[in-house]
């Protein structure tokens, strides 16, 4: 479902390049749940945008899903988003001033769907991670463990194939982030989706089927 060849990406800094990613080679099978590990600066959360479409590798080819991804004009790699690929970040991304429903729409919203259809499916979303009795209420509302599920349910509620997900327990406690993992299993397990996630946390990552080790910019471990 998603390979990545010899991706390197090079920002520069002073009077040289800096690797963020250094020659990345990595295949990712349909329906893996793969951790990605490393220190701060090793290039986890810079390989997630790649595979995701929102950064322009220096060098080297990302397929995902039959695409390849940074051949494709930018409105047309945007579509692959919509269509592909969610995302899912540590500080939740959600507007504040939007209801829980209204956060999760936003991706149908984007797609150009009926409203009432919209509504219909963040509902749903929502009821999955177990959050509809909360659709109404906003962000400021809502603990940080809720906050993360309605950025899960924005993140797959229009069913796509990837699921990308930026420290999803970073700023939340053991015990809540725990949790988060174990939903994300779920909808792993039952939804046969690709999840790939960044973590800082060996027990996190441990809840994985596979795992990679990231040191400056270079893969060094794998299992």
């Amino acid at each position: 479902m998603i390979e990545i060849m010899e991706v390197t990406k090079s920002y520069p800094m002073g009077g040289d390049q800096v690797k963020a990613l250094d020659g990345v080679s990595l295949t990712i099978g349909e329906g893996d749940l793969l951790a990605v590990t490393g220190p701060s600066g090793s290039g986890k959360s810079t390989l997630l945008y790649t595979i995701g479409g929102l950064l322009t590798p220096t060098e080297g080819e990302v397929h995902v899903n039959g695409y390849k991804v940074y051949s494709l004009p930018p409105r047309e790699r945007a579509r692959f988003r919509r269509e592909n690929v969610g995302f899912i970040f540590q500080t939740f991304e959600l507007l504040p001033y939007l209801t829980a429903e209204e956060n999760v729409m936003l991706p149908l919203s984007l797609a150009g769907l009926d409203p009432i259809d919209q509504s219909d499916m963040a509902l749903e979303a929502l009821e999955r991670v177990g959050l509809k009795d909360r659709a109404r209420h906003k962000p400021s509302e809502l603990s940080g463990g809720e906050q993360q599920r309605v950025a899960i349910a924005r993140g797959v509620v229009n069913s796509p194939d990837i699921l990308l997900a930026d420290e999803p327990t970073g700023n939340l406690d053991q015990k809540t982030g725990e949790g988060i993992m174990r939903l994300l299993t779920e909808l792993n397990r039952a939804d046969g989706q690709t999840i790939v996630y960044v973590t800082h946390s060996q027990a996190m990552a441990g809840m994985a089927d596979k795992a990679i080790g990231m040191t400056d910019g270079r893969i060094v471990t794998r299992s």
